[in-house]
């Protein structure tokens, strides 16, 4: 880097000076800037050696398109599950790229990053409605990784949509979040007990595959990928070692947490060692609930011709006549009712286990995120009937 004098005539002959810094960029770009005064000048090249030392000299060229093919080729390389790096294009390709991509990351400024959640929001051709809030998140999300893997290569020197979701008392999403509600999100113990007779058993997968979702709190893509191998019906145990995605690509669960053992129910296990009787092996994959062929199970067919049905039967319905339809759509709810159930006092028919084991059971890959969707399932400390046994012991009535 130097800062020199420049001088040069004009067409008229007059004479003009002026101070000029030369530098290269990260990517090896040679760059210079010209001032009127020598004080300017030094003050700027003194900045860039600053910001070379401190590794945030950016070349201001990338825009944010360039920076997000750049990211999803990491993701790619990285390893991560198809689905995920599918779900990061369309995230790019539909909502980052058609509003911001040719902006340069340099131009990119806290403001402008507000602007453009706010365009997220407002209705377009693709969008007549606008996007969702769950997606706007999304987008911002990954628009926040884009930048933090840019910043990693140099490409900029600060992340400003790292805290466009954050307020001084934390995060606005979090704080506004609708709370799981039992009978709502979370099928009531008593439309279980409903449901349990109207399982079709025998050569039906049904049963078993529903009473092991109910019971042990599965997710679709672990349930899909259990293996005969993970069960052990003398211990009545079932370890959960993989899991199918939407691809039906047999791979590791989510976390290291996923890797989990669960102890069966004797239901589970007896309508196990039946299904296992009725259903011959299918398929090198020895896959408990598999397809004619030994193929995983999608979750569409799990939710069309079972689950949706199985409801259906038992009554568990909104609407009526031709209107009908089943209460929980979502095949999903059977894992959070997994949860309550782990969570419940025993009294009410639940275990009434600690909020680290129900943390484990499920699967999470920390105990914070358990609490975070399931905490305000735990008994109170301060019901009435406890307040009422504490003031007897307490007074010695």
């Amino acid at each position: 880097m130097s800062v020199r004098k420049r001088s040069w005539k004009t067409t008229t002959g007059e004479l003009k000076t002026a101070w000029a810094v030369d530098y290269f960029d990260p990517e090896r770009k040679r760059r210079h800037k010209t001032f009127d005064k020598k004080r300017d000048a030094d003050d700027y090249a003194a900045k860039i050696a600053t910001e070379k030392s401190q590794g945030i000299l950016t070349s201001g060229k990338t825009t944010i398109a360039e920076a997000g093919e750049l990211w999803l080729k990491s993701r790619e390389a990285a390893g991560l599950e198809r689905a995920t790096t599918v779900v990061y294009e369309t995230h790019l390709r539909l909502h980052i790229t058609p509003l911001i991509g040719k902006v340069k990351l340099a131009d990119f400024t806290v403001p402008a990053a507000r602007a453009f959640e706010d365009r997220l929001r407002q209705p377009d051709d693709e969008h007549p409605t606008g996007r969702s809030a769950a997606m706007v998140k999304k987008v911002l999300v990954s628009l926040s990784s884009i930048l933090t893997d840019a910043m990693d290569r140099g490409l900029v020197a600060q992340n400003v949509a790292r805290h466009r979701r954050r307020s001084k008392n934390g995060h606005d999403a979090a704080r506004h979040q609708r709370k799981l509600e039992i009978g709502v999100d979370i099928p009531l113990p008593a439309e279980i007990r409903t449901l349990l007779p109207c399982l079709q058993g025998g050569s039906n997968r049904e049963r078993p595959l529903l009473l092991t979702a109910i019971f042990t709190g599965l997710r679709a893509s672990e349930l899909r990928g259990l293996r005969w191998q993970d069960v052990d019906l003398d211990k009545a145990e079932l370890h959960v070692r993989q899991r199918v995605d939407r691809y039906n690509v047999i791979g590791s669960p989510k976390s290291a947490s996923g890797q989990r053992a669960i102890p069966m129910l004797p239901m589970l296990t007896n309508a196990l060692k039946e299904w296992r009787l009725a259903s011959s092996p299918k398929g090198e994959a020895d896959l408990v609930f598999p397809v004619s062929r030994g193929q995983p199970l999608t979750l569409f067919a799990i939710v069309r011709s079972h689950w949706r049905p199985a409801q259906v039967r038992a009554g568990l319905v909104t609407g009526a006549g031709k209107t009908a339809r089943a209460k929980y759509s979502g095949f999903h709810a059977l894992r959070h009712f997994f949860a309550s159930w782990c969570i419940n006092r025993r009294p009410e028919g639940g275990l009434e286990l600690p909020l680290k084991i129900v943390s484990a059971r499920l699967g999470h890959a920390s105990i914070a995120i358990t609490s975070d969707r399931y905490g305000h399932l735990f008994p109170r400390a301060d019901d009435s009937a406890e307040l009422a046994a504490a003031e007897r012991a307490f007074l010695g009535a």
